[in-house]
């Protein structure tokens, strides 16, 4: 069968289902508030919720095929290639590092200004620093037609054809535009429209899926939905990929906006729900480890010590000198210490010199949801 073609001149739509979507909207809407209450009580957000936005990086890589996992990937941006990496899972880390310093640029970048297709370009050009795509034009968009189907495919046996060239400038004037519009009916459903006509423009010859995805926390702090940019959407997305990919195809092959609206704002309300547990669940286990290491070590470094480990679960023995700014001594009897608490593990024995790797295992498992140290 022929392929789905864009909807050439149909965004932003004209007419959607109100009726249908608004106890959509008020689910998503009450999740979002219960989980943006918890995160305006949490004066270290950005620390405290760091594993989950490494985890998003995994799973919104995860949907575009790569394998690694959030240890591997925390393991490598220390500098060291874990023992037995292959070559493709370490290319597939590296695709996810680069999603993380994208991600940390263009949060810096929306602080200060709104979101641009200058910032766009520049968060695409991030990304595919290094890994596969850096060959495909980074940070610019592309200049002949592109198409989505299974490996080897062609255009006529692609599933589906997104904006023609001579209309790609076009469509994303009119994406941002829309993107930065005020006078929308309801905020949840216009970040619904704007993600699903991003991937249908496809504007990059690669990484638009990671970069698209990654505009949803940001546009729901930068719209006053949340108090900051910590949410993390890619896991519902992952575990129900045939339907995500079978939404975003329908608006152009049925003009069903509505329904992909409907999984859209069901994907919010779970992992807000979600997140929220994640996030109690951390929160949670700050408060204990700190009191457990406070009773424990008696060490004046020892709040500093927590706080390190909350942002870098997976370290090197010298980073809590380095990196948390303890003496040397202190960050050594320190390591000991947590080790002795069963708060820290070995992953990787050192040798010469060649530095020990520890793991703050309770923490990797409530960000992955499951035991994995």
């Amino acid at each position: 069968m022929p392929p789905v073609l864009y909807h050439l001149g149909k965004f932003p739509p004209t007419s959607l289902d109100w009726e249908q979507l608004v106890p959509f909207i008020g689910a998503a809407n009450v999740a979002l508030g219960r989980y943006d209450g918890l995160l305006s009580a949490i004066p270290n957000a950005a620390v405290l919720l760091s594993p989950l936005t490494a985890q998003e990086a995994v799973l919104s890589s995860r949907i575009e095929g790569t394998q690694a996992t959030m240890g591997e990937v925390l393991e490598l941006e220390l500098g060291d290639v874990p023992e037995g990496m292959t070559p493709q899972r370490r290319d597939d880390a590296e695709e996810v590092l680069n999603y993380r310093r994208a991600m940390r640029a263009l949060t810096a970048e929306l602080t200060y200004r709104p979101l641009s297709q200058h910032l766009l370009r520049q968060a695409h050009s991030e990304l595919m620093v290094g890994v596969r795509g850096r060959d495909k034009a980074p940070g610019s968009y592309r200049r002949k037609q592109n198409w989505i189907g299974p490996d080897k495919s062609t255009i006529e046996t692609a599933s589906f054809v997104p904006i023609p060239q001579a209309s790609l400038q076009h469509g994303m004037d009119s994406w941002e535009e829309f993107v930065l519009r005020r006078d929308v009916q309801d905020p949840l459903v216009q970040l619904a429209l704007t993600h699903v006509e991003f991937e249908a423009l496809h504007p990059f010859e690669d990484g638009n899926g990671r970069l698209g995805r990654m505009l949803i926390p940001l546009l729901l702090h930068s719209k006053g939905l949340i108090g900051g940019p910590h949410f993390y959407i890619s896991a519902y997305f992952e575990e129900h990929r045939d339907q995500y990919y079978a939404r975003l195809q329908a608006v152009s092959e049925y003009d069903d906006w509505t329904g992909w609206c409907a999984f859209f704002l069901t994907a919010l309300r779970t992992q807000a729900a979600e997140n929220e547990a994640k996030a109690r669940g951390i929160l949670a286990l700050y408060d204990n480890v700190k009191t457990r290491v406070l009773d424990g070590t008696r060490s004046p470094h020892s709040i500093r010590a927590v706080d390190f480990l909350f942002q870098a679960p997976i370290f090197k023995g010298p980073d809590l000198m380095t990196r948390a700014n303890i003496p040397k001594t202190t960050a050594s009897r320190l390591v000991g210490d947590l080790e002795e608490m069963k708060i820290l593990r070995v992953i990787r024995e050192g040798s010469g010199r060649r530095p020990s790797i520890y793991v703050f295992g309770e923490l990797m498992n409530i960000a992955e949801g499951r035991r994995v140290f």
